[in-house]
């Protein structure tokens, strides 16, 4: 059996700088944060490990400050925190504070806003919880269910599937052809690689393994589009999850991640593997030597 890896996989710098804000931040006073730092029960097992709590209410919270997740907030909510007397620290993504400002500048420009994503993801909150108006579509349905304006202005969730998001802008220009539509761009460059690469990594794969949290969106996605190119794909939070009943002796296996993934439960599923085929030989096989596909 063949291993292979996504040329691009894992945690992004966005996550990363997250977490090292948090522990900083612990090891000098109290800390809760607002909901899930990142969708990984991995990472945030380690953070409450290290003291840190969280909460999904400011009136819940009980420590002087409070952090913003990778993922952003509304002025809104962080005012909110302000008016309680919270000290309010972000570790909001900078690619997020992008998305951010292109939404504000559509609507300075008179544009109605959509915004391509999960209507209930705490990203889409944040871009939208501001806004006076506003619509959130994820399907052509969707699309269907709009109503009709002079102007849009669509911008997307950082993690969608770019594809997927230039489908959703073709539906709206396709249903309204008399309306002006503006489509900014705010995909983030981490989400992209990952795609694209789990694109590759799928097209010469027998069997896929997604590493990543059970709610985190851009796992989901990368998860989706590997079942485009491949029969077999797992989703797994950790080693513990994978079966030697899903591997062969003749697989090339790859191995993807999402963006909140960390590098020691990667590794952790790589070793797993090599544990199976010793273990399990008729279900696995004999390993050859961990191959790399292109640089991380």
């Amino acid at each position: 059996m063949k291993i292979l890896r996504a040329e691009y996989l894992g945690m992004c710098f966005g996550v990363r700088d997250a977490i090292a804000l948090a522990l900083k931040q612990s090891d000098a006073e109290p800390l809760t944060i607002l909901g899930d730092l990142v969708h990984n029960e991995t990472v945030l097992v380690k953070l409450r490990a290290h003291g840190i709590q969280f909460q999904n209410d400011t009136r819940d919270v009980t420590t002087p400050t409070v952090m913003i997740t990778a993922h952003g907030a509304s002025a809104r909510r962080m005012n909110a925190a302000r008016e309680r007397g919270l000290n309010v620290l972000s570790a909001t993504c900078p690619l997020v504070h992008v998305a951010h400002r292109a939404v504000k500048q559509l609507v300075r420009e008179g544009f109605h806003p959509v915004i391509i994503g999960k209507r209930d993801h705490v990203e889409v909150r944040g871009l939208t919880e501001d806004l006076a108006q506003c619509d959130i579509v994820l399907s052509e349905q969707d699309v269907e269910q709009l109503a009709r304006r002079l102007r849009f202005g669509v911008a997307a969730q950082t993690t969608q599937p770019i594809e997927k998001v230039r489908q959703l802008v073709g539906a709206i220009r396709r249903r309204f052809p008399n309306s002006e539509v503006k489509f900014v761009d705010t995909v983030c460059q981490p989400t992209k690689q990952r795609q694209n690469a789990a694109v590759e990594l799928a097209e010469k794969s027998d069997v896929v393994i997604v590493i990543g949290g059970a709610h985190s969106n851009n796992t989901h996605e990368l998860v989706n589009t590997c079942h485009r190119h491949c029969d077999r794909v797992h989703h797994i939070q950790t080693a513990a999850d994978l079966c030697a009943e899903w591997f062969h002796a003749e697989d090339t296996v790859g191995l993807t991640a999402g963006t909140s993934t960390p590098d020691a439960v990667i590794e952790g599923v790589v070793h797993q593997l090599n544990q199976l085929a010793a273990t399990h030989p008729k279900s696995v096989g004999a390993l050859s030597p961990l191959q790399h596909e292109g640089a991380r």
